[in-house]
């Protein structure tokens, strides 16, 4: 449980031409700095040496001083050392195993933002004035900031619409644990419904990019139609697609919080399974329902929000067969295919709602590990290890 939780709260702002034109050059510096550090270390790990934070940084200083990399110092230095930073932390991540070797950074793929600590930033009365800049960012301030709050990091980020957002990372102290609940419950994602608890309770799937599926290829299929290259008329294009793409992201986004917060508001324990959602997409004929109903994020949502208000998130291993295993007797049924919605246990006769029984397997199988205090931590941050409930149930003759 956090005691002390950080948030970052996000904000559109709309910058003049001047704040445009130096957000612009700040993006292509960092990435620029990012890309040669990243190169740097890459050559002397193919020489058998490392590289630290404190060598680029250095390397760094040494770039601004040549003729060709002199446009360096027309930005704030404090981004730059973030790049560096994040690097490192690229690094530290793949030495763990816990991500792959760091990519360069693409002018067109990769997000375009720049992050500044306090000392590049002044924030009073509500204007925020950012290093290299004259006037303060105009920001709709869609939400109070925490009372007493004061941001220790903002980054700045233009989205692929073309969108300015302002994230500002500070303490909240509302955030305080909820009081303790005595219910538990078990939950099945599936792409028919988005969500089936164990309380019988089916959450539909909003679907929302297939809502937009027609408008997203008509403006596809303008787009493939212009020309190649740095025209206007295809980089309007281009902004139509990404203000499609946009409206997806964001009702998505904010559906899933709403339901997350709501799950973990309402229940003490909440048992999930360990999908490998990275695997499953994989399969070209649910790829783009499973991206779109978007579990991962979900989870992510769920597990950070339990933290926040002491609430405890169980992860049951993906090989449970949550879903053969009859809730009333144990038996585990031969095959299930995913065309069977409803099946009767051949050794209790209960007849089964698919999903509403394998969300109560679950929950069975998360409390059943909670109170034997056995581990569940999700495979993906332990690559091969077991949970305690990967088992096989024992078949129960009728």
């Amino acid at each position: 449980m956090a005691t002390h939780v950080k948030r970052a709260f996000k904000y559109r702002f709309y910058p003049t031409d001047a704040q445009t034109a130096e957000l612009s050059r700040t993006f292509g510096c960092v990435r620029k700095v990012y890309n040669m550090a990243l190169a740097a270390r890459t050559e002397a790990w193919a020489r058998q040496q490392r590289v630290n934070y404190n060598q680029t940084s250095a390397m760094l200083t040494a770039w601004k001083k040549t003729e060709e990399l002199a446009y360096l110092n027309e930005v704030s230095s404090v981004p730059l050392q973030q790049a560096l930073r994040h690097l490192q932390t690229a690094f530290a991540n793949f030495f763990a195993k816990r991500a792959k070797y760091p990519r360069l950074k693409s002018k067109r793929k990769s997000r375009a933002s720049a992050e500044y600590t306090s000392s590049a930033f002044r924030f009073r009365d509500g204007r925020l004035h950012l290093a290299k800049m004259a006037e303060p960012l105009d920001i709709v301030w869609s939400r109070r900031l925490p009372h007493g709050a004061t941001p220790t990091t903002v980054t700045v980020s233009r989205d692929g619409a073309g969108r300015w957002y302002v994230s500002l990372l500070c303490e909240d102290p509302s955030v305080k644990p909820l009081a303790t609940a005595d219910t538990a419950v078990g939950i099945d994602v599936g792409l028919d419904h988005l969500l089936t608890l164990s309380t019988g309770e089916k959450i539909a799937n909003p679907r929302h990019e297939r809502c937009d599926r027609e408008r997203l290829a008509r403006a596809q299929r303008e787009l493939s139609r212009k020309a190649r290259g740095e025209g206007a008329n295809r980089r309007k294009a281009r902004h139509r697609v990404a203000k499609i793409h946009a409206r997806i992201t964001d009702r998505r986004r904010d559906a899933l919080h709403k339901l997350a917060t709501r799950l973990v508001r309402e229940n003490q324990t909440l048992v999930i399974e360990d999908l490998t959602v990275r695997t499953m997409v994989k399969n070209r004929s649910l790829a783009r329902a499973i991206s779109d109903a978007a579990w991962a994020e979900f989870r992510s949502m769920l597990e950070y929000k339990a933290d926040w208000y002491g609430r405890e998130v169980i992860a049951v291993d993906r090989f449970f067969p949550s879903s053969k295993l009859c809730s009333a007797c144990g038996r585990l049924a031969e095959a299930m295919p995913l065309n069977v919605r409803t099946w009767t246990c051949g050794s209790c006769g209960t007849t089964h709602d698919r999903d509403v029984n394998a969300a109560q397997n679950l929950l069975a199988a998360g409390l059943a590990v909670s109170v034997c205090g056995a581990g569940v931590r999700p495979q993906r941050r332990t690559p091969g290890g077991q949970s305690a409930t990967k088992q096989k149930t024992p078949r129960r003759e009728p």
